[in-house]
Parts: structure tokens; C-alpha cells; sequence
């Protein structure tokens, strides 16, 4: 902000040297003349020789001082031309009306994008959404539209301002209870309320939002923050298993998407440790199927329409580009099995 001030400071002291310009007093002379008019001189001799020239010994060296000359004159600064005030003053006019309407279109255009591309992309995001904020709520309440509620609850959202979020989102289900965007957000807004307020969500509360997140989950599954909300809301009721399994179908549907990062890493931790058939098929089989075998290179296990004992024959044996796996136990073997047949059934 300071810098944007500061530059339009100087758009306004280079607007007034502009009008005080031909005010000042006139053009100085031409320091260089004296010099400027010696090598002109010279350039016009050598040039003279050089028609009259009958001594072609002599040419390379008058053309050699010739090109000397030229260069001295090239190096020299242009000569000062005699000031016309009144041209002058019309050149300040309208260099005054250039610099206003750069001020002008640089304090609408140039400064705000200047101050976005300073910021990286999520801030900048954010940023905008603050900007946007005050029309949409105005155009919200004057249509009271449902996707007019949406944007002013989108940008709400996006800009970190949740009590506008909540309303809008609030008004959308008013007008369509079936809105999948405004169900999960204040879902989750409702879930996290504690950690914005500093105190605990009541058990009603923590239901009401669970419920909210699922139903939008339902009517939206292949959209990727249903899945993301959905498997944030779970594990925070301690469904590891099941908040795993709808992150990792959120990370399928948004392949891109980053934000599910450590809360996988954390639950595929704590699944290992305290089951031991998922730590078994954590180190042997997840590479392929998947964490929660819902499939990755190798097909989906819980989409598996194979036998118990097709399943046992398949895992030992190996088939196609399945490895076999001839070393595993009685009971690291029965470990796998009932863990595959856990969620044929689940789906």
C-alpha cells in the first residue's frame, strides 16, 4: 500500500515538472558546439579530399580518419534545440492529461494487480474474494437467487469470512435444501466452529454437522470436496478407516489436489499400528491396490467378486501381473483374506 501511495506520487510531481517545464528559463547553448563544429569541419575536408583525391595511396588513411571523425560526432550529445514556449505549453497540457488518466487507470488496474502478483496464488484468491465480497452480498439480497447466494457464499468461503459464509450459504438452503457446496461448507464450518471461538462443539452440534457433510457427500460423490470434507468430518469422530477411504477417493477425483496430504499420512499410521492385517497389507499389497484397496494399479479388492479361495490362490500363486506371495504364514495369509472379505462386503 505504501509503495502504491509513493508511485502515485511521483505520476503527480512528474505531472507538475510537466506544467513548470516551459516556465523555466530558456534553453542553455550547446556546450559541445565548439567541438561539434570542428569535426563537422573536418568531416567536410576529409570528405572534399577524398572526391578531389588523385593519389589512391593516400585513400585508406583519409577514409580511416573519416570513419574517426564520424564516430567522435556520433559520440558527442544531440545538439540543444531553441525552446518554443508556447509549443511547450501545449505539450504540458497534454502531458498533464496523459499523466492523470495513468494515474487514474493505474490506481483501477495496474496497482491491485501489481499487489496480486506479489502474492502467491491462495492469497491472491483471497484477496480477490475480499474485493469481490460487498457486490455480491448487495446482488444476493436485492435477487435473493440461489446462485446468487452460492457466489456471495463462495466468496465468503474462499476469503476466510465465515459468519457471510454462513448466511449465505443459510439463504441458499432456503431457497434449494439440495445444494451440495452450501450443505458441506456449513457443515464443516459448523464442525470447526470450536477452533475459530476457542470453545468446544456440543454433541448435537458435532451430529448436525456430520449429518449435514454426509448428505452433501450423497448428492455430489465424484465431487471432489465432498470427499475431502467427508473424510476430514470422519476422522475427527475417530472413523480412520473410513475417513482414509474418502480421502483417497478424493485424491483420485483431484489427482492435483494436496490438501489431504497429512491427514492420510497421519490415519495410514495410525492404521498400521493398531491393526494388524492393515500393516501387513500396508507393506505388501497397498502399492498396487491401494491403501484402503480401493484400487490403484491393481484393480479394486473391495470391488473383488472372487472367492475366499480364489483369493487365497491368486495372493500365493500370483497371477497375470499380480506377484505371488509363496512366503506368507497360515496366519499372516488369514490375516489378508479376512481383511479382503471385510471389504468385498463393505463395498
Amino acid at each position: 500500500m505504501i509503495f502504491s501511495l509513493f508511485l502515485l506520487v511521483l505520476i503527480g510531481a512528474a505531472a507538475l515538472w510537466l506544467v513548470l517545464e516551459p516556465l523555466r528559463r530558456a534553453t542553455p547553448e550547446d556546450p559541445d558546439a565548439p567541438e561539434r563544429a570542428r569535426l563537422a569541419a573536418e568531416r567536410d575536408r576529409l570528405y572534399g579530399e577524398l572526391n578531389t583525391l588523385e593519389d589512391e595511396g593516400r585513400r585508406p588513411a583519409l577514409e580511416r580518419r573519416a570513419a574517426l571523425t564520424l564516430r567522435a560526432l556520433d559520440a558527442l550529445p544531440p545538439a540543444s534545440k531553441a525552446s518554443n514556449p508556447a509549443r511547450l505549453r501545449t505539450l504540458a497540457l497534454i502531458g498533464v492529461g496523459v499523466a492523470a488518466l495513468l494515474t487514474v487507470a493505474g490506481a483501477l488496474t495496474f496497482i491491485p494487480r501489481w499487489q496480486l502478483a506479489s502474492l502467491d496464488a491462495g492469497e491472491a484468491g483471497k484477496v480477490q474474494a475480499v474485493l469481490k465480497l460487498p457486490a455480491l452480498k448487495e446482488t444476493a439480497r436485492k435477487t435473493q437467487k440461489n446462485a446468487d447466494y452460492l457466489a456471495w457464499g463462495r466468496a465468503a468461503f474462499d476469503s476466510s469470512n465465515y459468519d457471510q459464509a454462513v448466511s449465505a450459504y443459510g439463504n441458499a438452503l432456503k431457497t434449494n435444501p439440495r445444494q451440495p457446496e452450501a450443505l458441506r461448507r456449513l457443515g464443516i464450518l459448523l464442525l470447526t466452529r470450536g477452533e475459530q471461538t476457542g470453545k468446544p462443539i456440543n454433541p448435537e452440534d458435532a451430529q448436525r454437522a456430520a449429518l449435514l457433510i454426509r448428505t452433501a457427500a450423497q448428492l455430489a460423490p465424484k465431487e471432489p470436496e465432498s470427499q475431502l470434507l467427508l473424510g476430514f468430518a470422519l476422522s475427527r469422530f475417530g472413523q480412520d478407516q473410513d475417513a482414509l477411504t474418502a480421502l483417497e477417493r478424493y485424491r483420485t477425483l483431484d489427482p492435483a489436489g494436496r490438501d489431504a496430504d497429512e491427514v492420510i499420512t497421519s490415519l495410514r499410521a495410525r492404521l498400521n499400528q493398531s491393526d494388524p492385517a492393515l500393516s501387513l497389507y500396508a507393506g505388501s499389497c497397498a502399492s498396487c491396490h491401494g491403501a484402503s484397496g480401493a484400487g490403484g494399479i491393481g484393480p479394486s479388492l473391495r470391488e473383488s467378486g472372487l472367492s475366499r479361495a480364489a483369493l487365497r490362490s491368486v495372493t500365493v500363486n500370483g497371477k497375470g501381473a499380480m506377484p505371488a506371495y509363496p512366503n506368507l504364514t497360515d496366519a499372516e495369509l488369514k490375516l489378508l483374506l479376512d481383511l479382503m472379505e471385510k471389504w468385498q462386503q463393505e463395498g
